[in-house]
């Protein structure tokens, strides 16, 4: 199953039955899956097997689905109340034989509300069927578009986070090579730095000073931050290759990689170094970053 982002826009519109409907569907970035329905009255039955395809479809992001529908295939019936038409007559009547002023107009008359009373022609029960119908086959098609959409982004995406992978692997390579890390470099600095301990002028006795230089050399030591680092490289590469909603696992693979890179640069205490473990810290972010689009 290929890796797929979760932002994305489709829509699908059609005619049936005398109506006229569009769906448009958007999708963003979101923890879990957040669907949103926005449908006009009287379409509630369609809900729940929206709902439910979108479910089957989407594993994460905010999605937004709007229906519009518009009855194009029907004239309404436009008739005159005549009791009230007959009830607004008289009281004009009667209002004129009290006050000298010139007659209503016709269309003042019918202006009035409820002389002239409007309806929607009605559908047969085949008719809301018929359009009941294309109307899910819309959604389902609009669904389509989006999740391709998703996954054409997806792809894009994948090939972004794999140069973002090559880029740790490479620096982390770096910093397995960097001079800083020879033996002899490492006994170097902490000669130093033992010196500038027995230098402040306390009194250590042997088994103190011996302590003090175990814990430099292990601060010296950042093989465990480098294994780690190529052992969460792998595991990411691995889950883009499978593909599929690996989103949240591949944040938390990001996690660790800045856990490990702000590690090593804690630890460095040479110049060459710290700017690679800067640089890493980089390209960790920048994998973070779009490791949050995908689903």
């Amino acid at each position: 199953m290929p890796l797929a982002s979760m932002t994305g826009f489709a829509r699908s519109q059609g005619s049936a039955g005398g109506y006229h409907w569009a769906w448009e569907l958007k999708s963003v970035n979101g923890k879990g899956l957040d669907f949103r329905l926005r449908l006009p009255p009287g379409w509630d039955a369609i809900e729940l097997p929206v709902r439910a395809s979108a479910a089957k479809l989407l594993a994460r992001g905010n999605v937004s689905a709007m229906l519009a529908v518009e009855r194009t295939g029907a004239l309404p019936t436009v008739r005159v109340n005549e009791k009230v038409l007959a009830a607004v007559l008289e009281t004009i009547r009667n209002i004129a034989k009290r006050v000298d002023a010139s007659p209503p107009s016709l269309d003042g008359i019918l202006g009035l509300k409820g002389v002239i009373e409007i309806t929607e022609a009605e559908e047969s029960a085949g008719e809301r069927r018929e359009v009941k119908t294309a109307v899910a086959a819309g959604f389902e098609a609009a669904l389509s578009d989006l999740v391709d959409a998703r996954r054409n982004e997806g792809l894009a995406l994948a090939r972004v986070l794999e140069a973002r992978l090559v880029e740790i692997a490479r620096l982390t390579a770096a910093a397995e090579t960097s001079p800083a890390r020879a033996p002899e470099a490492i006994r170097a600095r902490l000669a130093e730095q033992v010196k500038s301990i027995v230098g402040t002028g306390e009194k250590l006795d042997s088994d103190r000073l011996y302590q003090e230089a175990i814990l430099l050399a292990a601060k010296a030591d950042v093989r465990e931050e480098l294994d780690r680092l190529q052992a969460h490289v792998d595991a990411a590469r691995k889950l883009l290759g499978a593909g599929g909603p690996v989103g949240r696992k591949l944040d938390f693979i990001a996690q660790e990689l800045n856990r490990e890179s702000n590690t090593l640069c804690a630890k460095s205490n040479d110049v060459s170094l710290t700017a690679i473990g800067l640089d890493l810290k980089t390209a960790v972010d920048q994998f973070r970053e779009q490791v949050q689009n995908l689903e």
